[in-house]
């Protein structure tokens, strides 16, 4: 008489687990947290433009009262007028975002890679203008640049000043009211903003890639060219937009450096709104301005080939 196996007990399937739904209050957190910023924009960003915009297609005088006609003539009349003034803020602008590039990178990789302990003294160094008023630091501009001074006198020993001039970005032995001083005073006012991008990317590379590099027997200017620069491409993309952006608009620089001559559209729209009175071309330069830094903005950032911007 063969025994009968028993047939094992059928273990249950484990329970699935509760699943847990947040409350409505605990999924409208995240939108309760961005509120006060979306605030922000629209009453100091969205109202101002949407009232500058109106203000462009508006008719009439100070006396008697701007009205809305719809009238986008202005924007035309505005940039046959001034597309000089355009056309020199965008060369100054990029003219001084390219020396603030060839100045600041040097010293961002010096300090990401060769500071050591002195590298938070350096950052504040690189900081400390903000200390002072954007307003000081250019009227130092005017005594380091003042004619018969020692700056100016060193320039014209080396002949510089002679290269310049036949440039037209000087005149004869004065470099005050030229183009070489407004170009001066954008380049140091807004190196900062060119600096700290660079640092921050700099300092994120991974010193063990320079170190492979040499392993493979890559020269110091090859481990720069294929390793260093393409890392630090979000810091060089982020600190040129940050000065070419202010830069462009600027007028403080042009006001207090330059002359009629160097008059930059940032000169033309203060003197529309403060002078002239005529709203509606001032805001309508407002918003050229604005489209032009725009659209190259959008080129350049696609012809950068990144998005990763610090």
């Amino acid at each position: 008489m063969s025994a009968t196996t028993a047939a094992p007990p059928e273990v249950a399937a484990p329970a699935d687990p509760p699943v847990h739904t947040p409350s409505l209050r605990k999924r409208l957190v995240p939108y309760w947290l961005l509120l006060p910023g979306i605030l922000w924009l629209l009453v100091f960003f969205v109202l101002p433009m949407v009232y500058q915009a109106s203000t462009s297609v508006q008719t009439g005088s100070l006396e008697e009262g701007f009205q809305v006609t719809w009238h986008f003539r202005t924007y035309w009349d505005a940039f046959t007028d001034y597309y000089p003034q355009f056309l020199r803020s965008l060369l100054y602008a990029g003219t001084a975002t390219a020396l603030c590039l060839l100045l600041g990178y040097p010293l961002a990789y010096l300090i990401a890679f060769k500071a050591g302990r002195w590298r938070n003294l350096l950052l504040v160094l690189v900081v400390a203008p903000f200390f002072t008023s954007f307003l000081i630091r250019t009227l130092a501009w005017k005594t380091i640049l003042a004619d018969g001074g020692p700056v100016v006198g060193a320039l014209n020993a080396v002949g510089f000043l002679d290269v310049t001039s036949w440039l037209g970005m000087t005149e004869g032995d004065r470099v005050l009211a030229t183009p070489l001083a407004v170009v001066c005073g954008l380049t140091y006012n807004f190196l900062p903003f060119m600096i700290l991008p660079l640092y921050t990317s700099l300092e994120r590379i991974d010193t063990r890639l320079h170190e492979a590099a040499g392993d493979l027997y890559a020269r110091p200017a090859t481990v720069f060219r294929k390793v260093t620069f393409p890392l630090s491409m979000p810091g060089v993309v982020s600190g040129t937009l940050l000065t070419f952006i202010p830069a462009s608009g600027d007028y403080v620089n042009a006001e207090l450096l330059g002359s009629t001559d160097t008059r930059m559209i940032g000169n033309v729209i203060q003197s529309q709104y403060l002078r002239i009175l005529d709203y509606p071309t001032a805001a309508a330069l407002s918003f050229i301005l604005m489209a032009i830094v725009l659209i190259m903005v959008t080129i350049y950032i696609r012809r950068a080939g990144t998005e990763d911007l610090v």
